[in-house]
């Protein structure tokens, strides 16, 4: 592994920590200028460290003897990626492990921070096998916390909500490694025929299971470079994410309003689903996202579908009852893509949430409002928070009597709850991300 690997991982984890910059913006960034082969070993150190952090915290706070909140983070990032290469990466010898971290730090600590550096590191690699996590039986929620890296607020959270082995098992799935899955653009290809050109270009295909349109690449290197990505044969999207057209089911020369749309995943998934046929109305409250849907609209060719900057903490008096579909895909704390985000865990905090919850609740209440006599509207969330989720679709329910949930276990299949209108989606019972969306008809 070259120097430089070791020198962009450090500057991207001191970005993330530091300056607060998304991972994947932080990587994408940073990336440029070395190797193929060394940007999966980039990924792979700086989501490791990320994902593990406080059990690496735990190990620095076991064999240092400065404490953890004095020791600068630039020197505390070398220890996480030099103590993640020795507990986790067998490839890497433990002696390069320790070595690189000392140069590191010679280059951006001061005098003397290699000895200290050198002196855990060398520790750790003694007594890697004798690590002790906290009792379980006796603190039950610090031993997941620091077994599976996630904040003790969470996982009291998951408990209250599901029990201690659902939360444990939450917690299991979030540290795996998700597939990549990508939906097909039904307006320019078949899933089968995608399946097929993908396989010959040495792709490991697989149909999803739940998602009519998708598939999941087991191997997906440099997968926005090919042909049929550029010829907008596909689209880069969760498979739970792909349920929420799927439930919507529009049909053609509707008039669907996307409250909250960016990337544009969905909007464009609608566009397909009506065989580009009707109007769709893309909102967000940044230009920056809306070129992004933009771009998506131009390479899928979903172009009954027009951006609008528009705030949805707001009313449109010109759209009251006039959409027979409206799509509140709500901004939300993201608990179910901690696998893909594992900074999310480090970025959320418990204090944050109430205000999300009454945000979350206006612009549903404000999306209701456009919907006609007939229509439907789609509340989802990629969360696995229930006050975010069904704990607002029954305030709402009680609070507006002309909207009742409907049921749709006839286009999702296998999935509880499907049939009452609501289906809540785990990683580790449905390995997609976490996630909810409830179907409603307006009487």
């Amino acid at each position: 592994m070259e120097k430089n690997v070791r020198q962009k991982v450090f500057k991207i984890l001191y970005e993330i920590n530091e300056k607060d910059a998304f991972s994947n913006m932080a990587i994408n960034k940073n990336i440029k200028g070395i190797r193929d082969n060394d940007i999966g070993l980039v990924r792979e150190i700086v989501y490791g460290v990320l994902e593990n952090k406080i059990y690496i915290d735990f190990i620095i706070k076991k064999f240092s003897k400065i404490k953890l909140r004095k020791i600068s983070p630039a020197i505390k990032n070398i220890l996480e990626m030099g103590i993640y290469q020795i507990i986790f990466l067998d490839r890497i010898p433990d002696s390069a492990a320790v070595n690189e971290s000392v140069k590191l730090s010679k280059k951006y600590g001061h005098k003397g921070t290699h000895g200290f550096v050198n002196g855990v590191l060398r520790n750790v690699v003694r007594n890697k096998n004798k690590i002790e996590l906290p009792d379980k039986k006796n603190n039950p929620i610090q031993y997941l916390s620091v077994k599976y890296s996630h904040p003790e607020w969470m996982i009291k959270k998951w408990i209250k909500d599901y029990g201690y082995s659902f939360a444990e098992g939450i917690c299991i799935a979030n540290n795996k490694k998700p597939h990549l899955n990508i939906r097909v653009n039904t307006l320019k290809t078949s899933r089968e025929e995608l399946f097929h050109s993908l396989e010959s270009k040495n792709l490991k295909v697989k149909y999803t299971k739940y998602a009519k349109e998708g598939l999941i690449i087991e191997n997906p290197k440099n997968i926005t470079r090919l042909k049929e990505f550029k010829d907008g044969l596909f689209q880069i999207q969760d498979e739970s994410s792909m349920l929420v057209g799927q439930i919507m089911n529009p049909k053609d020369n509707s008039f669907i309003i996307d409250v909250c749309s960016a990337p544009g995943g969905k909007s464009t998934h609608l566009a397909e689903k009506m065989n580009n046929r009707g109007k769709i109305i893309a909102r967000d409250i940044y230009n920056h996202k809306l070129e992004l849907i933009e771009e998506n609209i131009k390479r899928l060719g979903t172009n009954i579908i027009t951006t609008e900057k528009f705030n949805g903490l707001e009313l449109d008096k010109k759209l009251l009852e006039k959409v027979d579909y409206c799509l509140v895909d709500a901004p939300c704390s993201g608990l179910g893509l901690i696998r893909r985000k594992p900074d999310i865990k480090w970025t959320k905090k418990e204090n944050n949430l109430e205000e999300l919850i009454k945000l979350q609740y206006q612009i549903l209440n404000n999306g209701s409002k456009y919907v006609k006599k007939g229509g439907t509207l789609i509340y989802s969330t990629c969360t696995t928070n229930k006050e975010e989720n069904i704990k607002i679709i029954k305030k709402f329910l009680a609070e507006n009597k002309d909207f009742t949930l409907k049921g749709f276990d006839d286009l999702v299949k296998d999935i509880e709850g499907a049939e009452k209108g609501f289906i809540e989606l785990y990683p580790n019972i449905h390995n997609v991300d976490g996630f909810f969306i409830a179907k409603l008809i307006k009487k």
